[in-house]
């Protein structure tokens, strides 16, 4: 059998590490084109000045327009290459943190992101997206980013919401990956650019990988209200730090090298209404993940554990609280529809799923995520 476990060259988190960027800059070269959007760079500017100067290093800046698109990637690829750059920084959210990738082509990229709103920083692959905001497509490459730098002080900073929305996204690692398992299905780490050398990249999940996601999911349940608690106060404490460390590492490589499973498939379901909703992919995570389990017909115990968890720290567990309390029928067939995606991660589950399936995991958890909140 084949397996496979991709990760960062580097990971390291811990406050005011930013201050340390230049460093790993100067491992690369000594220019860097920055990917982030304005308020961003703007929120850390003292610290970007500071670690320039120490460690002389030059930032080019990309003026990026804020979407992963094909024509911002390709526009930035010629500032790159225009400046003389040896390396790419992602400094921001997602969205920053996935143009950079595709910039780089994976190559000597180091991703900062200032929230920690889902699991994506370690991974190899980035989403991108028309000029509509609407999905395009995947890409996958072949390494995973050279150095993943956070900075706890900045995280402790930005709004809750996102602190959230990661342990959302976190939530999801442990069941997609166990599914995953269950079902002997590929996982993304073996899928660097399709075929390499004459090679299928197809793999399966190794322990260790299994073993991070199970740990995802007990460091929520540990440490998540308290994180949750010290955000709202823009404090670093321990919990905040394990947090940020699950939300990031765990999580990142959990899903990477687990496997995703039915909360994913359903997310990309929800992606077809994105104009009627501004909720964050963590958030709806949060709410596909009671799904999985109803379709799994998963312990009482297990599915209360997960509704206690939402609950405690403020995690969306109905259709109003992300925003699709009025879907149509036939919206709801199309968000069903999109999840059955052949050659989507639904197709990890342990089992055959129908589109009526998804559909009535769907409305179930979203009454009992109803009938849970009234006690």
């Amino acid at each position: 059998m084949r397996k496979a476990f991709i990760s960062p060259s580097k990971y390291v988190q811990g406050e005011k590490e930013l201050n340390n960027l230049g460093y790993y800059i100067a491992q690369l070269g000594k220019k860097a084109l920055i990917v982030g959007k304005e308020e961003d760079i703007d929120r850390v500017s003292d610290q970007l000045a500071y670690t320039e100067d120490k460690f002389e290093v030059e930032f080019v800046n990309a003026d990026f327009q804020g979407e992963v698109t094909r024509g911002e990637i390709t526009r930035l690829q010629k500032i790159f290459k225009e400046n003389h750059c040896d390396c790419l920084v992602g400094l921001g959210g997602g969205k920053a943190i996935d143009t950079a990738k595709c910039v780089a082509e994976g190559k000597n990229v180091i991703i900062v992101p200032t929230i920690v709103a889902q699991d994506a920083p370690t991974s190899h692959l980035a989403d991108i997206y028309h000029e509509d905001g609407s999905f395009d497509a995947s890409a996958h490459f072949q390494d995973s980013p050279s150095v993943v730098l956070v900075d706890t002080a900045v995280i402790a900073k930005a709004p809750s919401r996102y602190l959230l929305a990661g342990m959302g996204d976190a939530l999801a690692t442990y069941f997609e990956a166990r599914a995953t398992r269950r079902s002997n299905s590929n996982v993304n780490a073996g899928q660097p650019n399709g075929i390499q050398d004459g090679i299928a990249q197809e793999a399966k999940g190794t322990n260790a990988a299994y073993a991070l996601a199970r740990l995802a999911y007990d460091m929520l349940l540990e440490h998540g209200q308290a994180a949750k608690l010290a955000s709202d106060l823009n404090q670093v404490t321990p919990a905040l730090e394990d947090i940020i460390e699950t939300n990031v590492l765990l999580s990142g490589l959990g899903f990477e090298s687990g496997g995703l499973a039915a909360v994913h498939a359903i997310y990309s379901g929800f992606s077809l209404l994105h104009e009627k909703s501004d909720a964050l992919h963590g958030e709806i995570v949060s709410f596909g993940t009671i799904c999985q389990l109803l379709m799994e017909n998963a312990p009482k115990a297990e599915v209360e554990q997960v509704l206690a968890f939402q609950e405690a720290v403020g995690l969306p567990m109905t259709l109003s609280d992300i925003g699709f309390d009025d879907m149509t029928d036939e919206e709801l067939e199309a968000v069903a529809e999109k999840a059955m995606n052949p050659k989507g991660s639904i197709q990890s589950m342990p089992f055959d799923v129908t589109v009526q399936a998804v559909k009535s995991a769907i409305l179930t958890a979203d009454r009992l995520g109803q009938a849970y909140k009234k006690g």
